[in-house]
């Protein structure tokens, strides 16, 4: 190892002792969370605020009050060992509960939980310094950001320091913090507050604490789990590296995790730190125990993270609160944003065929919140669309009704000939009435449904200034999204592979309702952006009913998908519609919420007892536990 140490102060005689007696090993438990995100309410397998009804099947996970009891728990059964509770940023942003309170109520739960440290993310800046600052009023526990630099004029003060020094069980843990160095791209810390570089910043720090005598230093950041094993953990001197805003689960037992938990990474001064994340949303806890040598470097790690289920029963003190809190919430639901002229369509039966006026709503709504970022084209699937707006005044609870599922913007980059692949994804399942058809802003596309899949986009052209220009195949070009579309999700597997990828904007809901306002009156309208060629899709919508299944718009592949409703061949089989779409030819189908197989062949095929060929196509999954997001093959009948 050569990891450094000082040896300055120390005397003939203490070197002398240290040759005759060796200290014992140090265990170190570390428990934590990263990207909270306001979920003070237990959440769904959609990462959206769980129903009563969810509740009741047990399919619900953390909120603040379960999180609270698998802390304690935990706490419990370490009791007498070495432990700490860190938070590695992104409490703000996510749900109603933030949106009334900008930070009082997560600052309160937090304290609940007793933690020992916490690093900024970049959303704890949305509200600029101001809401940043309500929550520093009210936290109980420090807070370290070493790239966060606040001028004497911030309300910030200086509360966030680069680094602390924690005695535990008699020795000294440094803990250093940064957040991610894009920050005033992503959020906005205003002019009182700028973000210094991650890398140099806490190299600094570290310094300062070796110069104190602590030889055992976490870094506590939100700067995404690449970074963190890319540049972070090789830091000299870093020890552990305790992340978050990638929103990253890694694990040694799910197999949809990024990495192993922990995550060894090679220092170049010849020993290994382990780098853990927690995922997001309040549905894990992340729980690793590390050992150091006399030396404070690390021998070895090991843990995982814990799922915060129904098997963990919620605070009943946090839920009297939760409770509480819950009240004023509604009255936000009435509160009027704006008005419109005149119906705002969100029909799934226009807008997962066809251009719609909600559908444009959304997607200038989503180019505008991104422009500064360099954005010129945004994408949103119309099967997110879940409602249409009367005209008239507009409430905050309307606009929550067409987009429920708290979808957080997303950015990436794609080439010219990435963007056309993904609207022919786009419009391949138009038939079937998918939810993947593509609601767009700053660039217009043709389609001709009749042709054969992936051949039916034509003439795709990207805006340029006030004119409209010809997408360059080649040229890359920066997009908005859905954070479920980012992932992959409705068969846009061309988005996951992003460059410059950022996922966990503000909720789609807040950027609508903002965009409405801000332009109200507003004036629905379509433009011709999507023009389809040939037959009419209102003509094939007459001859067929919107299938039963209703993609919908949440993260791909979940972990552990709550049970859905078995394909019980007993149940009766009600006679097929004469118009019902049959599969003449084989095709696929992204599984949504509710997805039965028995539902699916009387979709496909008119006919419920088929259901064993579908099963038989994609292998005979669990019919208990059809994958949501996962798309499945349709076999022709």
């Amino acid at each position: 190892m050569t990891k450094s140490f000082s040896f300055g102060l120390l005397t003939a005689s203490m070197l002398a002792l240290s040759a005759g007696a060796a200290f014992a090993d140090y265990e170190l438990n570390i428990l934590h969370i990263n990207d909270f995100h306001s979920r003070i309410e237990s959440i769904n397998k959609f990462d959206s605020t769980c129903s009563a009804e969810e509740e009741g099947k047990k399919e619900c996970f953390g909120g603040a009050a379960r999180l609270k009891t698998a802390i304690d728990q935990r706490r419990q059964a370490l009791s007498g060992k070495n432990v700490l509770l860190l938070n590695a940023g992104d409490n703000f942003q996510g749900s109603l509960f933030y949106t009334t309170y900008k930070g009082a109520a997560e600052a309160e739960f937090l304290n609940m939980m007793k933690f020992d440290a916490m690093t900024v993310g970049n959303h704890e800046f949305d509200d600029s310094e101001d809401g940043l600052a309500t929550f520093l009023d009210k936290v109980q526990f420090p807070v370290v950001t070493a790239n966060v630099k606040a001028t004497a004029a911030s309300k910030l003060g200086d509360r966030i320091k680069p680094s602390l020094v924690i005695d535990v069980g008699g020795q000294k843990i440094g803990i250093v913090g940064a957040v991610t160095n894009d920050t005033p791209e992503l959020s906005s810390p205003g002019p009182n507050v700028t973000i210094g570089d991650d890398v140099q910043s806490i190299t600094s720090a570290v310094q300062d604490l070796k110069g104190q005598g602590v030889n055992k230093i976490i870094a506590l950041t939100h700067v995404g789990y690449p970074r963190d094993l890319a540049f972070i953990a090789k830091i000299p001197d870093v020890d552990v590296v305790v992340g978050g805003h990638s929103h990253s689960l890694l694990s040694n037992t799910d197999p949809k995790a990024e990495g192993p938990y922990p995550t060894m990474v090679d220092n170049p001064g010849g020993y290994k730190v382990p780098v853990v994340q927690a995922a997001s949303y309040s549905k894990y806890l992340g729980d690793i125990v590390v050992n150091f040598d006399d030396n404070g470097v690390v021998k070895d790690a090991k843990g995982d993270p814990i799922l915060i289920d129904s098997s963990f029963t919620p605070d009943p003190a946090v839920v009297t609160r939760v409770t509480e809190l819950a009240k004023p919430i509604e009255e936000l639901r009435k509160k009027v944003i704006g008005s419109s002229e005149g119906p705002i369509e969100g029909d799934r039966k226009v807008c997962r065929v066809k251009e719609c006026s909600m559908g444009n709503l959304v997607a200038d709504a989503m180019l505008d919140r991104t422009k500064n970022q360099g954005v010129t084209i945004a994408v949103q699937n119309g099967g997110g669309l879940r409602a249409s707006i009367d005209g008239g005044d507009v409430t905050q609870g309307e606009v929550i009704t067409v987009l429920p599922f708290q979808n957080t913007l997303a950015t990436f980059e794609a080439t010219g000939a990435d963007i056309v692949k993904a609207l022919e994804n786009g419009v391949s399942q138009i038939d079937q009435g998918a939810g993947r058809f593509p609601q767009v802003a700053g660039l217009k596309f043709s389609f001709d449904q009749s042709k054969p899949v992936g051949s039916r986009v034509s003439d795709v052209q990207v805006k340029d200034g006030d004119n409209f220009a010809p997408i360059d195949q080649a040229k890359t070009y920066k997009l908005a999204t859905n954070n479920f579309m980012r992932a992959g999700g409705d068969g846009y597997s061309i988005f996951k592979d992003g460059k410059n990828a950022y996922d966990f904007g503000p909720d789609l809901a807040d950027v609508t309702a903002e965009y409405l306002a801000a332009h109200s009156p507003y004036k629905p309208y379509t433009d011709g952006r999507v023009t389809e060629i040939g037959a009419t899709v209102a003509q094939a919508q007459a001859a067929a009913p919107a299938p039963t299944s209703q993609p919908a718009p949440a993260p791909a592949a979940p972990a552990t998908p709550a049970p859905t409703a078995e394909p019980a061949p007993a149940a009766p089989s009600a006679p097929a519609p004469a118009t019902a779409p049959a599969a003449t030819t084989p095709s696929t189908h992204v599984i949504a919420a509710g997805d039965t197989f028995w539902d699916l062949a009387v979709t496909f095929y008119g006919d419920g007892t088929l259901w064993r060929k579908l099963s038989e196509a994609n292998g005979k999954p669990n019919p208990h536990h059809l994958m949501v997001g996962k798309e499945i093959q349709v076999p022709a009948k």
